[in-house]
């Protein structure tokens, strides 16, 4: 799952990017409207958590922008006004859900999880392949019975294969979603990912390397 936050205080923008990424989401943080529309309509994100109250561009103006320009990631908006009319508003907007500040993380992070759900809305909760099973609510993944300990992004490889029924996924793509915009794109991480994540899933083999294309389950 990769999340965008706009945030414009920039301590509580790294706390959030912190406690997220500790949910096993990939984060990138832009601190003020303008740049995180342009980050918005560059990358793939799954959702965007949008603060209402920025300077210079508004975050209502955010909103609407990106909605004209047709994005497709769901937007989460913040905001320290949590009157009704303050709700109706920002959901007016297009945006998909609305959090009061302040806020319970688990709230945060259970919302965000919700409407990565509904941004693909063909892959449910527990997705099964043979003995496979992997509960992207809770990230939990077992063969077999047998529980996977698997690393944030050995979670979000599998879950985004798996997501793919079948089709071949290129390396640019799984580095794309799984992990920031700090990745170099040189980088040999979605290989040794690749690796780890066959060595875990054990025999007999679930990943396949599909020469030229990629990888698929």
């Amino acid at each position: 799952m990769r999340v965008l936050v706009v945030e414009d205080d920039e301590e509580m923008a790294q706390t959030v990017a912190v406690g997220l990424r500790r949910a096993q989401m990939a984060v990138d943080v832009t601190f003020d409207g303008e740049e995180g529309l342009e980050h918005a309509l560059f990358s793939d994100y799954d959702v965007i958590v949008l603060d209402r109250d920025l300077p210079g561009m508004h975050g209502d103006d955010v909103c609407a922008r990106l909605i004209s320009a047709g994005c497709r990631s769901r937007v989460l908006m913040l905001t320290a006004a949590a009157t009704a009319e303050d709700l109706v508003d920002g959901l007016s907007l297009g945006a998909d859900d609305y959090l009061a500040k302040p806020f319970d993380f688990p709230v945060l992070v259970a919302r965000i999880g919700a409407l990565a759900r509904r941004a693909h809305p063909l892959v449910p909760p527990v997705v099964r392949h043979e003995d496979l099973v992997v509960d992207t609510a809770r990230r939990t993944a077992n063969r077999g019975g047998r529980q996977l300990d698997l690393a944030p992004k050995e979670f979000g490889v599998l879950e985004l294969l798996l997501a793919s029924k079948g089709r071949a996924v290129s390396a640019e793509e799984l580095l794309e979603r799984v992990w920031d915009e700090a990745a170099d794109p040189f980088t040999s991480a979605v290989k040794i990912t690749i690796s780890r994540l066959r060595a875990k899933l054990g025999e007999p083999p679930v990943i396949e390397t599909v020469p030229k294309r990629g990888y698929r389950i």
